[in-house]
């Protein structure tokens, strides 16, 4: 992975800086129109709904507001910090976080206690990739 430098408060990334960080860091994530975006699948309503619910815990928790797109089987997160009108540091840092706790899966865990979801259409959450 490559080393990037940091910027500090709300310097913005350069196109060519974001893409290559998405492509190291967050390869789900894409640039487009100005926001790092990722479209999360689910299984229906109700797991929409959790996952809009976790993505608004933590954006909260931070202090950073995505927007999002809501359907019946998917999510799309889009994050740009306002202020700054364009990508910055702590859009990455959300993008990250929301990506490590959306993609946890903790059957995958090896010696762990928690076994995650049966693997049974009735009790299906996220499209893992």
């Amino acid at each position: 992975m490559a080393q990037w430098r940091r910027k500090g408060g709300n310097e913005v990334f350069s196109s060519e800086e974001i893409e290559a960080r998405l492509k190291d860091e967050l390869p789900q994530w894409y640039l487009e129109d100005g926001w790092i975006r990722r479209k999360y699948k689910t299984s229906g309503w109700k797991s929409t709904l959790m996952v809009v619910n976790t993505v608004g815990h933590l954006a909260e928790a931070a202090w950073h507001h995505p927007d999002l797109t809501v359907s019946y089987a998917f999510v799309t997160v889009k994050l740009q910090n306002h202020e700054a009108k364009g990508i910055t540091e702590k859009d990455f840092a959300l993008a990250k976080k929301i990506e490590e706790v959306l993609m946890w899966q903790p059957g995958k865990e090896e010696g762990g206690p928690l076994q995650g979801t049966p693997d049974d259409p009735r009790f299906k959450y996220l499209k893992y990739d």
